[in-house]
């Protein structure tokens, strides 16, 4: 892609963290100056594609209470430079801890959406279902299971978490994507087959239970 296009996705990549963590005062620093420009309304926008990025950066924006973007230098970039520089490296020297999301598509791509049926059950029902509309199970063990447990679960953004003991909050993945996860950590492009011991560490570090 164009630099102008790997400038947005950055800048979309940051406000989806920034919204997945439950900010709502948010500002972004970014050497670009035609996104900084474009995205507050100082230069028209006649490309078909930065258009698209223009709109999308505009709705994760509706998601704060406040929201400013603004130009730096790129002499003061320099944590972002850096980061830029291991898109065009290979990984395989990268310290096992060093975690890096590779984006497989533009954030602008449509994609191709089948019509799911509804999942089942999980072990993380009860927890929603407690948390969100007080129920409990019919089955008095597992009723008084979630009452002991639930004090260290929480509903956030419709999503379920978990209070780490040294950790921040971890989001909770039902079996069919810890699976997934699992493999990535394990043999994905920042693998490093690690041992149990080892890949259950680096799940938690990725926020992930």
């Amino acid at each position: 892609m164009s630099n102008n296009e790997a400038e947005y996705e950055a800048v979309l990549a940051g406000l989806r963290l920034a919204k997945q963590m439950g900010a709502k005062v948010v500002t972004t620093l970014t050497d670009s100056r035609l996104a900084v420009n474009q995205v507050n309304g100082s230069f028209e926008v006649r490309d078909h594609r930065m258009g698209k990025y223009v709109k999308m950066v505009k709705q994760l924006v509706g998601s704060f209470g406040k929201f400013t973007i603004k130009q730096i230098p790129r002499s003061e970039n320099k944590r972002a430079d850096a980061l830029s520089k291991l898109a065009s490296t290979c990984f395989d020297h990268l310290s096992k801890k060093v975690l890096v999301e590779v984006l497989r598509e533009r954030s602008i791509d449509e994609q191709q959406v089948n019509a799911l049926a509804p999942a089942g059950p999980t072990w993380m029902t009860s927890f929603r279902e407690y948390l969100q509309r007080g129920v409990f199970p019919d089955d008095d063990g597992e009723a008084r299971k979630i009452r002991i447990k639930s004090p260290s679960y929480a509903m956030v953004n419709g999503e379920l978490y978990k209070k780490g003991f040294t950790t921040p909050w971890l989001k909770c993945m039902d079996q069919s994507k810890g699976r997934e996860l699992l493999q990535e950590a394990h043999s994905g492009q920042v693998g490093a087959h690690e041992g149990a011991r080892d890949l259950t560490g680096k799940v938690l570090r990725m926020g992930a239970y």
